[in-house]
């Protein structure tokens, strides 16, 4: 890894931006209403992106700037919420650690070289400059300038068990077959792997705070499919060596799904907020996890309800989180495609009502 990589530097807060909403909820401080921000907040279920994704591919709105920052500020703004998130995707990593990425239409992606032994580790390429991407750092730094000046800015990346098992089973994945084999038959190529993403990850991950990310976020979307032995044996450390290296000072955001059974043990792999599920409730889970922030865990598919469920179950959550500093609202996972927007305007102006300066308790 590049010295340059390692040692980035955080731009400086505004003031705007130290004292928003949601950056002191992730550093557990009061607030005046809960932060709410939605994963895929910029996706298919707006008209204004389907627009745009109609004269692009994936990996061309990802790979030019002023696209993906286009969509970025669009959904920001329009949504009303408190943070975006950069646009673009888990796996753009993979092409400069030489693997053949491509999302074919209507399938997901596709690993054309997938990795499957000790062999095919050894071949892949040290990330040793995050300048590969630098598409992405660009598109942060347009998408800076375009949000109003008081929107953090989220960078993000899979965590290191979610890009691998990727890398394995060559695209999407029930049973992780592939990569659960490799895990458990060759430890040693196993780790060798998880090492090699761990140090792309930091240098990418600390290249977008560079660029004007405020926050970043790792998802760790498919570790739920691992029990809590396998999850300390596999996974815990890499994850931990990845968000001990991010940038001092800038907030680590760590989701995952399916992760009920894990949370103890992804507190223990660190980030200053950790992101729920629907699975769990939000006050017995904010309970095992203790002292850090937590972001949760409204469930997608209530999103296709109509305005006074989607109310009512956006209360629900933030009775159980009682007003207690380092609440982010988000969904449990991100937003369906046929969500109806008018939905997601009313979850987030719901939110930012119920919580502000009023008791909870008033609402008939």
């Amino acid at each position: 890894m590049s010295e340059t990589t390692l040692t980035a530097k955080t731009p400086a807060l505004t003031e705007e931006l130290r004292e928003s909403p949601f950056m002191r909820a992730c550093r557990r401080e009061p607030v005046p209403y809960t932060p709410v921000w939605l994963m895929r907040q910029a996706g298919r279920y707006m008209p204004e992106y389907r627009e745009v994704r109609a004269r692009h591919t994936f990996l061309e709105m990802c790979k030019k700037p002023e696209v993906a920052s286009e969509v970025t500020v669009y959904a920001a703004h329009r949504l009303n919420v408190d943070a975006a998130i950069i646009f673009a995707d888990i796996l753009l990593i993979l092409e400069p650690m030489g693997l053949d990425l491509e999302f074919a239409k209507g399938e997901g992606p596709a690993i054309h070289n997938p990795v499957r032994d000790a062999r095919d580790v050894g071949r892949l390429r040290e990330v040793e400059d995050a300048g590969a991407l630098e598409y992405v750092y660009e598109a942060i730094r347009i998408t800076r300038r375009e949000l109003r000046p008081h929107i953090p800015l989220i960078g993000f990346a899979g965590a290191p068990f979610t890009v691998a098992s990727y890398m394995i089973e060559g695209g999407g994945s029930k049973n992780y077959v592939h990569a659960k084999r490799l895990m458990y038959t060759d430890a040693g190529a196993w780790h060798a792997l998880m090492s090699l993403i761990s140090r792309a990850l930091v240098g990418y991950l600390n290249a977008q705070v560079a660029a004007g990310a405020q926050a970043v976020q790792l998802f760790d979307s498919w570790v739920g499919a691992l029990g809590p032995d396998d999850y300390r044996e596999f996974v815990l450390p890499h994850t931990r060596s990845v968000i001990e290296r991010i940038t001092p000072g800038v907030p680590v955001l760590h989701f995952g799904t399916g992760t009920a059974a894990l949370l103890e043990l992804m507190r223990e792999a660190g980030g200053d907020v950790i992101g729920l599920d629907w699975r769990v409730r939000l006050d017995e889970a904010w309970a095992r996890l203790g002292d850090v922030a937590v972001m949760g865990n409204f469930d997608s598919v209530a999103l296709f309800t109509n305005p006074e469920v989607v109310r009512r179950r956006a209360r629900q959550i933030l009775e159980q989180a009682a007003g207690r500093p380092g609440h982010i609202f988000n969904l449990g996972h991100g937003i369906l495609p046929e969500t109806p927007v008018e939905n997601v305007l009313a979850l987030v102006e719901a939110v930012h009502e119920l919580s502000s300066n009023k008791s909870l308790e008033s609402e008939v």
